[in-house]
């Protein structure tokens, strides 16, 4: 019998919503988005390591060895996200992000042999569609940047290849263990190129410490800690779906503390993204990936 529990969603809920504030706080910091992301891994690092000391696990070298091309492809990918935060619209750099489910149900035909229908696939081209549409609708407004669409647009292959590294990697190293990896060898890969091509302040000024403090805590660890404990509490197709209402809620933010306008063409677009990737994710809860699903809605914050 599917899991529908009130604790599991209103944790999903919350996940989402702490998710969601990721774009705004990186926007209104003084940092570039490399910069940023490069202050953010590191009190990732300092995170877990405070984690490790705690319940006294330690890293090994096979740790880090198995570990480590996704920490590195994972640096590439919360840079893009950062940057995309800090170029574009929220609107355009959440929207595009969420069709990473899609892309990675696309994906797992051809690397894991599950197999997707026509009515996957129409839909995954309808949400296409509709990130299209959001783009043309907000290519108006001023908060809108070509160059921050495509870093989001790179993220979905950055976000892909992570998920599908992860999945494998995984299956021989504890969570703990594998998240502080990735974020170790995130921060080293990501600190060289924020320091020589990032720009911007090199010292952050105390609003940007705070940002960097709160995205590394609500949506790293608050976020991500409410997901893994609610897998046991709710469906997880439902859990998916509830967080692929984080683009909505970061729209919505942008909106209240940014003054980011949504253009009509673009609301119809986010709707149409929306609609079209919570088929695929419902659809999918027929299928032996249903496991998976909350772990591929989850956004870089």
């Amino acid at each position: 019998m599917e899991r529908i529990g009130g604790r599991g969603v209103v944790a999903v809920l919350v996940a989402t919503l702490a998710w969601s504030a990721a774009p705004v706080l990186v926007k209104s910091s003084e940092l570039t988005g490399l910069r940023f992301a490069m202050f953010r891994l590191w009190a990732g690092v300092g995170i877990y390591a405070l984690i490790l000391a705690v319940t006294g696990r330690r890293l090994t070298w096979s740790t880090l060895r198995r570990s480590g091309p996704g920490g590195i492809v994972f640096g590439l990918d919360v840079s893009l996200a950062f940057l995309a935060f800090t170029l574009t619209s929220v609107a355009d750099a959440t929207i595009i992000g969420a069709l990473s489910p899609v892309v990675i149900a696309l994906a797992s035909t051809r690397l894991l042999g599950e197999r997707i229908g026509r009515v996957e696939v129409a839909l995954a081209v309808a949400s296409f569609g509709g990130v299209v549409l959001v783009a043309l609708g907000q290519s108006a407004s001023a908060s809108w940047s070509l160059a921050g669409d495509l870093a989001a647009l790179a993220g979905i292959g950055t976000w892909t290849v992570y998920w599908f590294w992860s999945r494998r990697a995984r299956r021989s190293v504890p969570a703990i263990e594998y998240m502080t990896s990735v974020m170790l060898a995130a921060a080293v890969v990501v600190t060289p190129i924020a320091l020589l091509a990032g720009g911007g302040p090199l010292v952050p000024d105390r609003g940007s410490l705070l940002a960097v403090a709160l995205v590394a805590l609500v949506p790293g660890v608050v976020g991500h800690t409410l997901v893994a404990w609610s897998h046991e509490h709710v469906a997880s197709w439902l859990a998916a779906l509830v967080t692929q209402c984080h683009p909505v809620f970061a729209t919505v933010w942008a909106w209240w503390f940014l003054g980011e306008r949504l253009e009509p063409l673009a609301a119809v677009g986010i709707a149409v993204v929306l609609a079209a990737t919570g088929g695929v994710i419902v659809r999918s809860a027929r299928t032996g990936v249903a496991a998976d699903l909350e772990e591929l809605a989850e956004p870089p914050a």
